[in-house]
């Protein structure tokens, strides 16, 4: 089994689901991954919505309100602003070992299919493609058109993991807490980082959860 990343680039957009795209970042946080975080603007409006949580449109300031948040070491979490050219991760020479755009925006998913570079996210996605890095993609949309499952097609013949937020119910969820870990917990495995979010299929203990 390859050894789990040691950074990951992880992007919040504008699709419903803000909860797991936070509980993710918590969880890369406390399994010792670096995480190089962005978000779109939209996606402040969805955390504000959901969750009555404000994302600072100043890097910095998101930053250190989210490390606090999650009480992550410093220097475990890096925020970058969308046009933020210079960041690492806009370029194949030093990229993040994966990437997961959670939740992930059927617009944005379009752009990553196309090829399309308009902001640092899109730059990132593109780069994890061309360079060969794991990407995983939590797209939150329903019903699915043609055009979509047609770009999501695309992009699983390159090699991205298209990994829709879908709660299993064979654990029994007793709160949408448990739900959100379920979708969360099968990006980490996609990952490789290890975790007890959830009981695995055969499983008769109940997981640990120490995270919330």
């Amino acid at each position: 089994m390859n050894p789990p990343p040691r950074t990951v680039a992880l992007a919040f957009t504008g699709a419903s689901g803000m909860p797991y795209g936070l509980r993710l970042l918590e969880c890369l946080l406390a399994a010792g991954c670096e995480v190089w975080l962005l978000y779109s603007q939209v996606a402040q409006i969805v955390a504000r919505q959901e969750m009555d949580i404000d994302l600072p449109s100043r890097a910095a300031e998101a930053q250190a309100r989210l490390a606090a948040r999650f009480n992550a070491p410093e220097g475990r979490l890096r925020v970058f602003g969308r046009e933020e050219w210079f960041a690492p991760l806009a370029s194949g020479s030093n990229p993040a070992e994966a990437m997961v755009v959670c939740p992930c925006t059927m617009g944005t998913l379009a752009a990553i299919a196309a090829g399309l570079s308009q902001n640092l996210i899109e730059r990132a996605a593109d780069v994890a493609i061309k360079e060969g890095r794991k990407l995983v993609l939590v797209p939150r949309e329903t019903p699915l058109s043609a055009l979509h499952l047609e770009n999501m097609l695309r992009l699983a013949r390159l090699g991205v993991v298209i990994l829709p937020p879908s709660p299993g119910f064979y654990t029994h969820p007793q709160t949408v807490g448990d739900m959100v870990d379920f979708v969360v917990a099968r990006v980490l495995d996609q990952l490789g980082v290890q975790h007890r979010l959830a009981p695995r299929w055969g499983e008769a203990a109940p997981a640990v959860d120490a995270g919330r």
